[in-house]
């Protein structure tokens, strides 16, 4: 399973050509894809019109929805935290925290263009989803 975070969808629906968007549009429908609550929140509330919202609902709905957290994720991702901290990355945003955690215990790989993630997939497992350029 694919988990395709915000950025990604947010490229995607605004025709934004990048490389991360041009593999989703290939991996639409041929692969199974998710989206985590949180990012489906992310995502929605962008929307500018009600027809905008109730059409990008209706697409995201039929993804998997991931619960992004949890006691459990929100433990493990405390502890990754701290630990690429006490490599001195500090991560800049905490639902990239979350969003990694929840990745690499369930073995999501991660479709995503945010540099945050970097550091997990170096020293932690996350499993990034390449895009070439």
């Amino acid at each position: 399973m694919i988990l395709v975070d915000s950025s990604v969808w947010i490229d995607f629906l605004k025709g934004t050509h990048t490389p991360q968007a041009r593999k989703l549009d290939a991996l639409l429908g041929a692969v199974p894809l998710a989206i985590g609550d949180l990012m489906l929140t992310e995502v929605l509330q962008g929307c500018r019109t009600d027809k905008e919202f109730n059409d990008v609902r209706r697409l995201l709905l039929t993804l998997t929805v991931v619960p992004l957290g949890g006691i459990e994720v929100a433990v493990a991702a405390a502890r990754n935290f701290r630990k690429l901290r006490s490599m001195g990355i500090t991560v800049r945003k905490t639902i990239d925290t979350v969003i990694a955690t929840r990745c690499i215990l369930d073995r999501y790989e991660l479709l995503q263009r945010d540099r945050d993630f970097d550091a997990f997939e170096a020293h932690l497992g996350l499993r990034c989803v390449p895009c070439g350029a």
